[in-house]
């Protein structure tokens, strides 16, 4: 994998890109259905009553994580790409050394052009290939887009100093896309499906980060 990274840096990454992508889709899904089946029976083991809600049967949508196959293979990883160099070399440019790399890679990250650019890359592209029409996807980006930006900082700062402290250039994506995959989970806890079933809208709150 480290000669692939090394000779063939966007195709390497944007290969892992579909992968992950694809298996935080998965577990977005899964994981909500997981916790409804646990949550369904009482203390004593055995379903609750008739009192209880009752969820429509479970079916895994492929097209859905066809999807975030592809964002994550032809989107979301190439930029990616392009963007941890571009980072990389605004660091060096500026001085910044130490402690204060880490700190400047995750401000400009987080708060300057990057969570902005992905997290509106990911909504529309997502809008854009269910069908939807420009203004659908404008108002979609426009009804989630800051509530994503906000959860995106309370759990990706921490996580992108130790990154960009202790992680090469070259595989500080592969850090950002497995972590992803708890991201996803963590989201689809806090947005299960019965919630937000207009639109898909359990879909557009996942980070693209």
């Amino acid at each position: 994998y480290e000669g692939h990274l090394k000779s063939h840096p966007v195709i390497t990454k944007s290969i892992t890109g579909s992968i992950l992508w694809g298996l935080g889709d998965l577990v977005a899904q899964m994981v909500p259905t997981m916790m409804d089946d646990s949550g369904s029976k009482g203390e004593d083991g055995e379903n609750k009553g008739a009192s209880a809600v009752v969820k429509k049967e479970f079916e895994y949508d492929f097209p859905r994580t066809a999807r975030a196959i592809f964002f994550g293979f032809a989107i979301h990883a190439p930029l990616s790409h392009l963007h941890f160099n571009f980072l990389e070399w605004m660091t060096v440019r500026g001085g910044f050394a130490g402690l204060s790399a880490p700190i400047f890679k995750t401000v400009t990250e987080q708060f300057v052009y990057w969570s902005w650019i992905s997290n509106t890359l990911y909504h529309g592209a997502m809008s854009a290939m269910q069908g939807k029409t420009l203004q659908q996807t404008y108002d979609r980006i426009e009804d989630v887009l800051m509530d994503t930006q906000i959860a995106q900082w309370k759990f990706w700062i921490p996580v992108q100093l130790l990154n960009f402290r202790f992680v090469p250039v070259r595989h500080q994506l592969n850090v950002v896309l497995v972590t992803s995959v708890v991201w996803t989970a963590l989201l689809s806890a806090w947005y299960p499906p019965e919630e937000e079933e207009r639109d898909g809208v359990d879909e557009t709150k996942k980070e693209g980060k």
